[in-house]
């Protein structure tokens, strides 16, 4: 199966063996990030630094001054750790070493965004916002969002993009010094507490028959016992739908998924408009539609009906691939999202047994995340790995 590493800008430039290091693992694709979120990341081997802050979300490339100009919501540039044309001179790098490069985009996931403008972030049922998420719903925050993955996916050279982040985000959050897991949520818990009620969502939910004001209290009242520990908040949708009542909770699911949904259509028709032929959109996904994160929620036919494919998460089991492998129509790529980093939960040294699985489940390609995180003896067993499945 083809296999493509994700891949900072950062990791590659200014390290000259950076390049052929990565061809050397036996993959054809490197996938680099172009517009990403903040974060501190290693660079184990870099000859000049160790440890890379990314400060604020940014594009890693000089913006279109003219496609963003007088626009409240605009990308933010990167600062000192990934100046200039960082993605491109990376890019540049990595082609020369014979690896086809596809862009890495986060949409609906920035803190800056959200500090700078609170009104576009989602807004719990309890008053509180949630920075780091966007609301979706937004008419703005959605022309926002298109024009950047079009900007972003786009960049000189590439031949397909991984559109990240491209659906709803709530209240579970990577974060520095989390402090969310005291009351354990699970999937229904979650739900309930990324419900949005900011304007937008507020009058979404009346065009559904709810009354937003009746249903922030449904929400309210419906995790009370949640919080006292007497109430598990798993068990799926069906655990949702416990929590809120069948109809109010599929009321907002409604609402809720025509946004994700419609966002989705949008985002992928500016890439392609902006794309030369046999351009490759990708969406990273997780076939249950009511969840939120990385990986948006979506529904796997429509999904595979208006991108090229899909990366699905996979670490610790293939099993999220076989709802897509259902609905996939001919050319469709499934990429089996797999984790070689061990000090983040990864299982490089068992990477040729989990490939097998994940095509045994439908899988057409691999992703390996990450190859600039990894440790040497990480990388030589995905060199090993990727050589015994081939």
């Amino acid at each position: 199966m083809k296999a493509s590493a994700f891949v900072y800008p950062w990791d590659v430039n200014g390290d000259p063996q950076a390049p052929a290091r990565i061809a050397d693992l036996g993959v054809a694709q490197v996938t680099l990030a172009a517009a990403y979120h903040s974060t501190r990341a290693l660079t184990p081997r870099h000859p000049r630094h160790r440890v890379v802050t990314a400060e604020h979300a940014a594009v890693l490339y000089p913006p279109d001054s003219a496609r963003w100009q007088g626009r409240t919501l605009r990308p933010y540039e990167s600062g000192d750790w990934a100046p200039g044309d960082a993605y491109g001179e990376a890019a540049a790098a990595l082609a020369d070493a014979g690896l086809d490069v596809h862009t890495w985009v986060v949409l609906a996931h920035n803190s800056r965004l959200g500090a700078e403008h609170p009104h576009t972030s989602v807004l719990n049922a309890y008053g509180d916002r949630y920075p780091w998420a966007p609301c979706i719903a937004q008419p703005a925050t959605r022309a926002y969002l298109t024009d950047l993955a079009a900007e972003a996916a786009v960049r000189p050279g590439a031949r397909g993009t991984e559109l990240e982040s491209l659906g709803w985000y709530g209240l579970a959050h990577l974060h520095a010094h989390d402090k969310t897991g005291g009351v354990p949520l699970g999937d229904a818990g979650q739900y309930l507490m990324s419900l949005c009620f900011c304007p937008d969502c507020r009058a979404g939910y009346g065009t559904r028959g709810l009354d937003a004001d009746e249903l922030a209290a449904a929400v309210r009242t419906a995790l009370e016992p949640v919080w006292r520990g007497t109430e598990p908040a798993d068990g799926g949708w069906a655990g949702v739908e416990k929590l809120l009542g069948a109809a109010t909770a599929n009321a907002t699911r409604a609402w809720r998924d025509d946004r994700a949904r419609t966002l989705q259509e949008a985002a992928v028709a500016a890439v392609r408009a902006a794309a030369p032929d046999g351009f490759q959109a990708l969406l990273h996904a997780d076939p249950a539609s009511f969840h939120c994160g990385a990986n948006a929620g979506v529904d796997p036919a429509h999904v595979l009906s208006v991108a090229d494919g899909v990366i699905v998460p996979c670490t610790g089991g293939a099993g999220l691939l076989t709802p897509f492998a259902e609905q996939a129509v001919d050319g469709a790529v499934l990429a089996a999202n797999l984790t070689v980093v061990t000090g983040m939960g990864g299982s490089p040294r068992t990477l040729a047994a989990d490939a097998a699985r994940a095509r045994d489940l439908g899988a057409t390609e691999l992703r390996l995340y990450h190859a600039g995180l990894a440790s040497d003896g990480d990388l030589e067993a995905v060199r090993a790995g990727l050589g015994a499945a081939t």
